[in-house]
């Protein structure tokens, strides 16, 4: 896993508050978008055209980006999205699974010791109607926002460090299951049943069970792609 910097600034979730920000909003969201792809090669004439920031700002989100594991850096060719062989997709689902079910527990946690329930709830219900929308790019920011939500509400810094810290958008870009969705969908209701309850054995279960899911969904992917 890459180390990790420091975030960039931002006024509220995914809002930029500078020009950089910009350029790396925009590549991070591109990503869940499918508008920006793993192994694509990112050009910083291009990107400062169609940002329309000035070439410092690229590069600054460039270099953010670099040291997230996000992008690399290749001599004689510049910047490229990474893309990930199933045995590192692997290792990245082995530590996100651990999260996941941390997050769920730590949320759980919170809420059995009176933390509002609210914008769980909300959240929640905004995944079920993105599910259903004909745009992708409505689940996409829904569950995005799922996630911030539930480490709002856990408070903890560490997980926060470290949920920015896994290639985890890389693996959704990189595996466009159509059945991912419906059963991120479900795992994620079953997530938050688990949370809104307080019960913290069930939220990890919930979120450990997910990933592992997710993982069984791209291994049975991988063994039915043709070799090369």
């Amino acid at each position: 896993m890459p180390s990790h910097t420091a975030a960039p600034s931002r006024t509220s979730a995914d809002t930029p508050a500078s020009a950089s920000d910009t350029v790396y909003f925009g590549i991070v969201n591109g990503l869940d978008t499918h508008h920006v792809v793993p192994g694509q090669r990112l050009v910083e004439g291009d990107l400062a055209a169609q940002f329309g920031v000035g070439r410092n700002s690229v590069r600054e989100a460039l270099q953010r980006l670099a040291a997230e594991g996000v992008i690399e850096i290749v001599r004689h060719k510049g910047a490229v999205v990474c893309s990930l062989s199933v045995r590192e997709t692997l290792d990245v689902l082995d530590v996100a699974e651990r999260l996941t079910g941390l997050l769920a527990r730590t949320a759980a946690r919170a809420v059995a010791a009176g933390g509002a329930t609210q914008a769980l709830e909300n959240a929640l219900e905004r995944l079920d109607k993105a599910g259903h929308a004909a745009a992708p790019e409505d689940f996409t920011r829904a569950r995005r926002h799922f996630y911030r939500v539930l480490l709002d509400l856990g408070a903890s810094r560490e997980l926060r460090r470290m949920f920015r810290a896994i290639h985890m958008p890389i693996v959704h870009a990189q595996h466009r299951l159509s059945s991912l969705q419906q059963l991120r969908l479900r795992d994620y209701r079953d997530i938050g049943q688990a949370v809104l309850a307080g019960n913290e054995k069930l939220a990890d279960a919930a979120g450990i069970g997910h990933v592992r899911k997710v993982r069984a969904a791209i291994l049975k992917q991988s063994a039915a792609a043709p070799s090369r």
